[in-house]
């Protein structure tokens, strides 16, 4: 079982940036992928990226490709989601997810253990 804690969200102004955590209670981190979703208002749930277990790939939703950065600190047990140039249609709750097979990282069937979110609120 692992368990998943996200931190970093908070309210901000368009433009700004945000650096979000997630944090795992496993000491096999490093054997998972992982991946980040939002949820906004009144929407499903939709893929953000995601990063392989050794990090040495990644791939990223068209509408946060080139503002987002996905990263990983295996000694740390934490995966990271940068986000610069916000924009208001970012708004949502960030969630993490970890699954240890390889299948389609942008589709939420893929991953077995997910956080309990972090809002993210940008103002324009």
């Amino acid at each position: 079982q692992v368990q998943l804690a996200e931190s970093g969200g908070g309210l901000v102004q368009a433009g700004d940036s945000l650096r979000l955590s997630c944090a795992a209670s496993t000491r096999t981190f490093s054997n998972y992928n992982m991946g980040w979703f939002r949820q906004a208002p009144g929407k499903e749930r939709e893929f953000v990226a995601t990063i392989r277990w050794s990090g040495s790939s990644t791939y990223y939703a068209d509408s946060v490709k080139g503002r987002f950065t996905i990263s990983r600190d295996n000694a740390k047990n934490t995966v990271y989601l940068q986000m610069n140039s916000l924009k208001s249609e970012d708004t949502a709750v960030y969630y993490c997810a970890a699954c240890e097979l390889w299948k389609d990282g942008s589709r939420e069937y893929s991953y077995d253990y997910w956080g309990q979110g972090t809002q993210v609120t940008v103002s324009s």
